[in-house]
């Protein structure tokens, strides 16, 4: 393990890109030492060289792996962002891949219970925070987001029973649902890598979320006294009503 010096410690998964990488940033700007975990190596040993932090290669649906993480951290803990995850097509019900959706359960749910669980007895003995990174798909349903939307719902009611199973103890229990975020990969890997298609998501679009907005919500959350819980933050670009309707621009000359 390496030792973490005074600086309160973060943990956050996925985060080599997106929410992730601009939740690390953010928090190491706010003081924190932070643990980058997720699974491209090259990316987060980047990252940590630049933030100041450290890097730990974690698939967090490898039990393993986050065990590996765990140690990494030691026993003391103030913040834990669960944030890895995504999404993976978007075919309907009857005709959607059950590789697609076991995937997404893994990555979103099985990664959030086995990261929380392995990091627990040291966010307890910091009186720390988790944060979970939920989606509005963890609120509403939308046509083609079956696999998704089941899995974000997984991550809003794990947050919600684990609140209540923690009550009386020092950890606060908390979830960021953000709608619409252009990123430089979600849509991208959801469709498989064409760019067209993913490009297409945010056509049209006036100024959807980018990834600082979430990492800006985020580490509001953390940085409130610690008798204050923000149970749940819902976040969408102003162009956005439901996950399903999103206000967009004509092409020009129309």
């Amino acid at each position: 393990m390496t030792t973490p010096g005074t600086r309160p410690v973060a943990v956050v998964t996925g985060a080599s890109s997106g929410i992730g990488e601009a939740t690390a940033r953010r928090l190491a700007s706010e003081g924190y030492d932070v643990v980058c975990a997720a699974r491209r190596t090259e990316r987060i040993e980047a990252l940590a060289a630049e933030i100041g932090g450290r890097a730990v290669t974690c698939d967090v649906s490898d039990p393993a792996a986050v065990a590996a993480l765990a140690r990494e951290v030691g026993d003391r803990l103030d913040v834990l962002v669960n944030n890895a995850g995504g999404a993976v097509g978007l075919d309907p019900v009857a005709t959607g891949s059950v590789e697609d959706w076991r995937a997404m359960y893994e990555s979103n749910v099985i990664g959030t219970l086995q990261v929380t669980q392995a990091l627990l007895p040291a966010l307890t003995a910091a009186e720390g925070i988790i944060v979970n990174v939920g989606s509005t798909a963890g609120r509403t349903a939308y046509v083609g987001g079956g696999g998704y939307t089941v899995a974000k719902h997984g991550v809003a009611n794990l947050t919600e029973t684990l609140r209540l199973e923690l009550v009386g103890t020092p950890v606060r229990i908390t979830e960021v649902a953000p709608g619409m975020v252009r990123t430089e990969e979600f849509s991208l890997t959801r469709f498989g890598g064409d760019r067209e298609r993913a490009d297409k998501v945010y056509e049209g679009v006036p100024g959807p979320l980018v990834a600082d907005d979430v990492a800006d919500a985020i580490a509001w959350m953390v940085t409130r006294p610690a008798h204050v819980n923000i149970d749940l933050v819902v976040i969408k670009p102003r162009a956005q009503a439901a996950p399903h309707l999103v206000h967009r621009l004509a092409p020009e000359g129309n």
